[in-house]
């Protein structure tokens, strides 16, 4: 039988569960899916907190690659036996096998193992996104990115270089701030240490940046609008520390007639063609290697809670998998 984790109340990692799980058969416009690796991801927390809302009890995760085993009516495009991998709605990525939509589902190249999609198709159609569609970059460009280290961190980093973008990465730990550098960032502030928005002026010049992408929220809030150039854009991608406080557009005036976005990847995904022709972007620098893709931690499946304590406590650094 399958297994699967699933949450029946909202709270801390403790309301994770570990049981089996009946799967059935794949109805019209669905596949069932054998799972070989699962991506972990800070939105995970955020469904199991509450923070993001849930229909309970629910299962948990939204990425995971594998192995198609069943294919409903109605779903020409896929047969048993294809590799694929996937992000976003339903909830459940977190099982060894699931019944799913199969317009969720992007095909994947043979030269990419499964435990490396698993781990990377959200950050890298995050990244796909944040690069090739919120702001005209052009090469010369310097742009600030929060959390350099991370997940999507080193892999902007890495995609920013071959675009001929310059990266000032923010880290909270020297350690930190040398695998922001291995990934190609061109400068690295450590946050807890030194003044983030005057170092960004003296690199810069004091004009401050075009761009900055932050996906830690609250307690950056501040300091990433103090960074930007006149008219210059704050990407709000994320928000592992809390979410954003409420955006006073006087001082978004002030401070040069600056702009402030929220984007989900959700929405630059919800089209077929536009979110394949970003996974083709994607796979295509990570198959020649153009993009590293680094797994830092490999959990076991049944071992969700300490993932996520690993996760929300900062213990884990980059990437994470889970692998079955």
């Amino acid at each position: 039988m399958a297994q699967a984790v699933r949450f029946y109340e909202t709270g801390g990692p403790e309301v994770l569960r570990w049981e089996s799980a009946e799967v059935g058969e794949p109805g019209p416009g669905e596949v069932r899916i054998r799972h070989e690796a699962v991506g972990l991801n800070f939105a995970d927390t955020y469904f199991r907190s509450g923070l993001y809302p849930a229909a309970l009890p629910a299962g948990i995760g939204v990425e995971a690659a594998g192995v198609i085993e069943a294919v409903g009516p109605g779903s020409s495009q896929f047969r048993a036996g294809d590799r694929v991998t996937y992000t976003g709605s339903p909830l459940g990525a977190y099982s060894t096998e699931r019944v799913l939509p199969a317009e969720h589902l992007i095909r994947l190249p043979g030269e990419i193992a499964f435990d490396t999609a698993a781990s990377m198709t959200m950050r890298g159609l995050t990244t796909a996104y944040l690069l090739r569609r919120i702001h005209p970059l052009r090469a010369g460009d310097t742009v600030l990115l929060h959390a350099a280290a991370g997940g999507v961190g080193s892999l902007f980093t890495q995609w920013a270089k071959l675009l001929g973008v310059n990266v000032i990465g923010t880290v909270s730990s020297a350690d930190k701030a040398e695998i922001a550098r291995a990934n190609g960032c061109d400068h690295v502030v450590v946050y807890t240490r030194e003044n983030l928005a005057e170092r960004v002026r003296e690199i810069t010049g004091g004009r401050g940046v075009p761009v900055v992408y932050d996906s830690i929220g609250k307690t950056t809030y501040q300091s990433s609008l103090e960074c930007l150039a006149r008219r210059g854009l704050l990407v709000c991608f994320g928000t592992s520390s809390g979410p954003v406080p409420p955006i006073d557009a006087m001082q978004l005036a002030v401070r040069g007639s600056l702009f402030v976005t929220r984007p989900a990847l959700a929405d630059y995904i919800a089209d077929p063609a536009e979110r394949a022709e970003l996974a083709d972007e994607l796979f295509s620098h990570v198959a020649a290697g153009r993009i590293r893709v680094d797994i830092n931690q490999r959990f076991p499946l049944s071992e969700a809670r300490q993932a996520h304590r690993d996760l929300e406590s900062g213990r884990s650094i980059g990437t994470s998998v889970f692998v079955l």
